[in-house]
């Protein structure tokens, strides 16, 4: 007859175990549903949680609103023709006479450089204002500094190669830099193209142009479908071109935990869900995913029906993919900055994980009393 001791050592160890898992828990990627609903206001926590409908959305669906401001738009082109300082002259003289005053006819007077207070020197003609003239109009004003010196001198201005006119370009661009203004590059898109375009997915690229003590911001994949935010570009303009720093965190039973950059200008929860490989297929509750966001308080009394609140709010938006219109709600839901997307584990996973959990340990038990019975 087998002894009764190894069967009485599993009843209690079976029942030791069931106490013990009931008592300490088990293992999860966060809180239930359940748990998150007790911290609500209604039940005095300190987080308003809201079933997100179609109300819900329209009053939340705010994305970041990019543009140049109308003195940016505004701004007329450069005139190609216009000399500035810093800008480099080519000069030919024709005089009428075998000995002129340049000893050659004609006379080549190659790369005179505009200074910094907009002046040039010429032979015979002086310290002449070129700054804010037409190379014809300079051409006129020498003609006539030199006429009275020699008879009906000929004489050719052009601008050459080194526009003093540039704008800098840095951050994610092909080709970092400084660039002058020129006929083909005197918009902002123009100048974008020169520089090899941007080295960043373009639905995620912003460009900032600084203007003296002025910023604006817009989006790459506007300048093109706007044609009034492709600018035209002034001297000393610094164009900064950056990804969009915007991210939200994935925390629960998703494909992966983890904070993701944004891949569009705008991102719904669905599409959030998706970039984070989907529902865990083995532990997920498709009825308790949650948006977990401070929301502002003019949008919290507008989410809420209220006006009397003050300061940002903790607010908990419950989407409910099971639902008839549970995947359009999800689609519709608009992500934010700093959010934070969290999916419940469906109750069944703990239900398994103690199961597993009994099994291995029943396991290990009958182990060691198959141990110490070939002992004895």
């Amino acid at each position: 007859m087998k002894p009764l001791a190894p069967r009485w050592a599993r009843s209690v160890a079976l029942c030791s175990l069931v106490v013990l898992v009931a008592a300490c828990g088990l293992p999860r990627t966060g809180p239930n549903k359940g748990e998150i609903f007790s911290g609500s206001v209604q039940r005095q926590g300190d987080a308003f949680v809201i079933s997100v409908n179609d109300r819900v959305t329209r009053a939340t669906s705010i994305t970041p609103s990019l543009g140049f401001s109308d003195a940016f738009k505004n701004a007329a082109i450069l005139g190609s023709d216009t000399i500035r300082p810093g800008d480099t002259l080519g000069l030919t003289i024709w005089e009428n006479v075998d000995q002129g005053l340049f000893g050659t006819s004609p006379a080549p007077l190659q790369e005179v450089q505009v200074d910094g207070a907009g002046f040039i020197f010429v032979p015979y003609a002086g310290r002449i204002r070129a700054a804010g003239n037409t190379p014809e109009a300079l051409r006129r004003i020498i003609t006539e500094k030199l006429q009275d010196q020699t008879p009906e001198p000929q004489v050719e201005v052009r601008r050459v190669a080194g526009d003093g006119a540039t704008v800098s370009l840095i951050g994610k661009v092909s080709a970092q830099g400084v660039f002058p203004i020129e006929r083909p590059t005197r918009t902002l898109s123009a100048m974008l193209a020169r520089a090899g375009g941007v080295s960043i997915e373009p639905e995620i690229a912003q460009l900032t142009v600084i203007r003296g003590d002025q910023r604006s911001q817009v989006w790459l994949q506007d300048l093109y479908k706007h044609p009034e935010f492709d600018i035209a570009l002034r001297a000393g303009d610094r164009i900064l071109v950056e990804e969009d720093t915007r991210a939200f965190t994935a925390l629960g039973a998703t494909g992966t935990q983890t904070r993701v950059p944004f891949e569009s200008q705008t991102l719904s929860a669905l599409e959030a869900i998706a970039q984070v490989g989907g529902l865990s297929a083995n532990a997920a509750d498709p009825t308790g995913v949650f948006v977990l966001r401070n929301e502002p308080a003019e949008i919290a009394n507008r989410v809420l029906g209220r006006d009397d609140l003050q300061g940002a709010q903790r607010l908990i938006y419950v989407l409910d993919l099971t639902k008839p219109n549970g995947m359009f709600m999800a689609r519709d839901f608009v992500i934010r900055d700093e959010d934070t997307l969290y999916v419940t584990e469906a109750p069944f996973t703990q239900w398994s994980k103690a199961i597993a959990a009994l099994t291995g340990s029943l396991s290990a038990v009958n182990t060691l009393t198959s141990a110490a019975n070939g002992g004895n």
